[in-house]
């Protein structure tokens, strides 16, 4: 795969917002992995939500968000609220 838009869950927007922190590639996504790639898109913009945690998972995966076991999804939301800014 060449961009990242070719992932699922990854729009132009998306794919805008990940380059801006430097993840370019889908290799570059799966290798950091969905909570260090929200991290990063955090400190850009701290608006971003659970749902953009869980589209970054499934683009990992390579599945729609929706399909993410209910095990991963509960472990991605204790991740986000770990890190909420205060």
């Amino acid at each position: 795969m060449a961009n990242l838009t070719d992932l699922p869950n990854i729009g132009s927007h998306a794919a805008g917002q990940l380059a801006k922190v430097g993840i370019e590639t889908p290799e570059g996504l799966v290798a950091l992995g969905a909570e260090q790639a929200w991290l990063k898109l955090q400190a850009i913009d701290p608006g971003v939500c659970l749902h953009q945690l869980y589209a970054l998972e499934g683009a990992v995966q390579g599945i729609p968000k929706k399909e993410l076991d209910p095990a991963r999804r509960q472990e991605l939301k204790d991740f986000l609220n770990a890190h909420k800014p205060a």
